[in-house]
């Protein structure tokens, strides 16, 4: 069996209501004991960390249909054998690695008196914009996955445009509400993908 199939998580609907979760192998097995053909031509299966569609062809048995997915997403991205990186010159213990950096004098005169000296400084300013360009992108992956998948199952509903202004505003007490009265199922998916799409403390 593909390891991609047992962790890669998605969502299946059939019209508003959620029918399984959990991994691609559990979902698909789960859906093709539980629904006939002519119900699975009408099922929707989402991935979890995109919002986007997954095409599943649910015909034969199952491991005919779990072997299609195998084949389909053997490729994707992470499944390849991780190579140990090359060893390069530095500090063994700390994984220091020397290079040349090119500042103006005021600059490293600024740096020489900071508390530590300019190495120590320089560590602690590239992990402080790593955090933040990480934070940043996971906001951006979030909103892009709640924006997927609002628009494939509540593209027609009440306020949807509303939400999606809110959504990419960073408002979270507007797009809670304006959501609010939607399928519960739908509802609750969308809030689950939108969980990393606003600042902290945004209420």
């Amino acid at each position: 069996m593909s390891n991609i199939l047992t962790h890669f998580y998605c969502t299946a609907f059939w019209g508003v209501g959620v029918v399984a979760s959990g991994s691609l192998q559990h979902v698909v097995t789960t859906v093709k004991d539980a629904l006939d053909d002519r119900n699975l031509t009408q099922l929707l299966v989402f991935d979890d960390s995109t919002g986007k569609p997954v095409d599943v062809d649910f015909r034969g048995k199952i491991d005919d249909v779990l072997k299609r997915l195998g084949e389909q997403f053997g490729d994707l991205p992470g499944t390849e054998v991780n190579h140990q990186p090359t060893r390069r010159v530095g500090r063994p213990k700390l994984g220091v690695v020397s290079g040349e950096v090119t500042l103006l004098p005021r600059q490293w005169e600024w740096l020489k008196s900071q508390p530590g000296g300019a190495s120590v400084t320089l560590r602690k300013l590239i992990d402080e914009a790593r955090r933040a360009g990480e934070k940043q992108s996971n906001i951006r992956e979030s909103q892009e996955a709640t924006y997927n998948f609002m628009t494939t199952m509540a593209g027609n509903f009440h306020q949807y445009e509303e939400a999606l202004r809110a959504l990419y505003a960073g408002d979270l007490g507007r797009f809670y509400h304006f959501i609010d009265d939607w399928a519960p199922d739908i509802r609750n998916h969308i809030k689950r993908l939108a969980a990393n799409a606003f600042p902290e403390g945004n209420l």
